[in-house]
């Protein structure tokens, strides 16, 4: 559209002016009935293409044609209010230029003229910007507009005002909106259709950064670095609450990506999971001094236990029992070139939260489980590859593998740095503090376990528990480390899986756990409620598993075809005029 554009801020500061010089008010300007097409902002050396808004239907099934129908006065304020916009961007660039000037004749440290060449830079970005609002204009296509749908709409009166927070700073704009009658529902906002303006005031570019900074800081700590660098300070709540919207477009992007390439992925699939809590805001009591309760405070329900899976491919590595437990054993200093060993394909992960949903609890571990079964399934359609589940004693996680996991092609590992806690736990019950008996009996035993030789080794402990004269809590350890041990006997065959070439050990998930979670939630004072928890959990695990620029791309996508279901109103015109813009002399 080719009217008087309503922007405030460095762009408009010509604008009265503008109107003025061709005798026309505010209100006038925005009554004139043209009917222009929007095309992209379109750079190329120092040419930038005008904005047109495309022929619509207007008044009464009448089609305005831009080339033909412009008014003489929609003209000269077009060619008055471009030239004032070059004037506003051209001291821009001539500051630009004379700032580098002069650096360079008085010799400015280099740090120093790369921090003022930066605040120019942004400064000539905001007034470009606000160029570009200005060439698009509000948003005039007439007085009426039929819509695909046969709908006909009307021009507002009053133009509506909205807030555009870009990585350059921050625009107020006024744009022309159409309905059925003022105090309705807007039908279609020209304006935001053509440059598919984000539902939020934050401009999708600083949505981007300001999260992908949060993905690692805590929330307080994003302001002072994106102030430090652009000037933009976004409040906490703020911040927060984009989180929360990002975080409900994570499933469908999820189930919207294509499976890897099989010949990038390994020739096993290994399924992970574990828990790690994470410190939950607790509800306040309803007496204000009872906060200070420190029996209230040392309660254990402070945190709620998120379930964390992994799905991964991984190439076979054979290996044998004494070269795994010489590893083991191996002091820091007698340090030996590590052998090369497969890298985990694809590695994907994701935690869930327990909450309610319609009134009933939602399990965490069902959750994180269901989406496990759906990444292997994705991954492994025909269950042709081996599935190896690989966790430590939880029972309940064993159980909803059982029940979700092909239980053909699945087999069951459970992680040896799970068990030898046990051995070392049963040398102090029989040795005590002699660490080099301690030492050498575990080396023992492990070598055993490696060896597929658990029955033996539990029957050996009861053994020397008997003859030990173990008694009392003495005894009731022993017991248990027999009994947890005599209960994964059958996922401990680590002579099979080793010839195998299969992992025996879950360092992945446990370094998810650890890096996923408590690096960026567990954090001192910091408290969540269930919803912020399970909406940085959804958002980071995009954020880990390499998908960020593809989850920006589609929730950018999925947010335009949901505000702007009349885009093929505003599609680019073929027809272009070129305006030359200015470079600094």
């Amino acid at each position: 559209m080719r009217e008087q554009a309503i922007v405030r801020g460095p762009a408009a500061q010509h604008a009265p002016e503008a109107l003025n010089d061709i005798g026309c008010d505010r209100s006038s300007a925005l009554g004139c009935h043209l009917n222009v097409a929007l095309c992209n902002t379109w750079r190329e050396s120092n040419k930038v293409w005008k904005n047109r808004l495309l022929g619509v239907k207007v008044g009464l099934e009448t089609l305005i044609c831009p080339e033909t129908q412009r008014s003489r006065v929609m003209e000269s304020m077009t060619k008055t209010r471009t030239d004032s916009n070059h004037d506003a961007l051209e001291p821009a660039l001539n500051d630009l230029k004379a700032y580098v000037q002069r650096a360079a004749r008085q010799g400015v440290a280099a740090h120093e003229a790369e921090a003022g060449i930066w605040h120019r830079v942004l400064q000539l970005g905001h007034q470009a910007l606000g160029l570009l609002f200005h060439l698009v204009g509000p948003g005039d296509v007439g007085e009426t507009v039929v819509l695909p749908d046969g709908q006909e709409v009307r021009r507002l009166e009053t133009p509506h005002p909205r807030v555009y927070q870009s990585v350059f700073g921050r625009f107020q704009l006024e744009r022309v909106v159409y309905g059925t009658r003022a105090g309705q529902k807007i039908a279609y906002v020209p304006f935001d259709t053509q440059l598919q303006l984000p539902e939020s005031d934050f401009s999708y570019l600083l949505q981007d950064w300001a999260q992908s900074v949060a993905m690692d800081q805590a929330y307080r700590q994003v302001p002072e670095t994106l102030g430090r660098i652009l000037d933009v300070h976004p409040s906490v709540d703020s911040l927060e609450r984009m989180n929360r919207k990002m975080a409900k477009t994570v499933r469908p992007f999820r189930e919207s990506r294509l499976a890897p390439a099989p010949e990038d992925e390994g020739a096993m699939c290994v399924v992970s999971a574990d828990g790690k809590g994470i410190p939950i805001q607790r509800v306040p009591p309803e007496a204000s001094i009872q906060g200070h309760d420190p029996q209230q405070e040392a309660k254990t329900n402070r945190k709620k236990m998120a379930v964390v899976g992994t799905v991964y491919t991984l190439d076979p590595l054979v290996r044998t029992p004494e070269e795994v437990v010489e590893s083991l054993f191996r002091l820091p200093e007698d340090h030996r070139p590590a052998a090369e060993r497969p890298v985990p394909q694809h590695k994907r992960l994701w935690a869930s939260l327990p909450h309610e949903q319609d009134g009933r609890e939602v399990s965490a571990t069902e959750q994180t489980f269901g989406w496990l079964a759906q990444e292997v399934a994705r991954r492994n359609p025909e269950a042709a590859k081996p599935i190896l589940l690989l966790m430590d004693g939880q029972k309940s996680l064993w159980d909803a593998g059982q029940r979700v996991l092909p239980q053909v092609s699945t087999i069951e590992i459970l992680d040896l740095l799970h068990a030898t806690p046990r051995i070392w736990d049963a040398a102090h019950l029989f040795y005590g503090g002699d660490e080099e008996q301690a030492l050498s009996f575990v080396y023992d035993r492990v070598l055993r376990l490696l060896k597929g030789e658990v029955p033996s080794v539990v029957a050996g402990l009861r053994q020397m528990g008997t003859k030990r004269k173990l008694r009392g809590k003495k005894r009731d350890k022993l017991a248990k480390i027999c009994g947890y041990l005599e209960n994964n006997t059958h996922r401990m065959h680590y002579d099979v899986y080793l010839a195998a070439g299969y992992p025996i050990a879950s360092g992945v998930i446990e370094g998810a756990c650890r890096h996923f979670i408590k690096d960026r939630m567990e954090r001192s004072g910091m408290r969540w409620t269930i919803e912020s928890a399970q909406a940085m959990l959804d958002v980071r695990s995009t954020y880990l598993n390499g998908d960020w620029d593809d989850f920006m791309r589609y929730r950018i996508e999925q947010e335009t075809q949901r505000l702007y279901p009349y885009r093929a109103l505003v599609e680019p015109s073929e027809t272009l005029e070129v305006i030359e813009l200015p470079l600094a002399a």
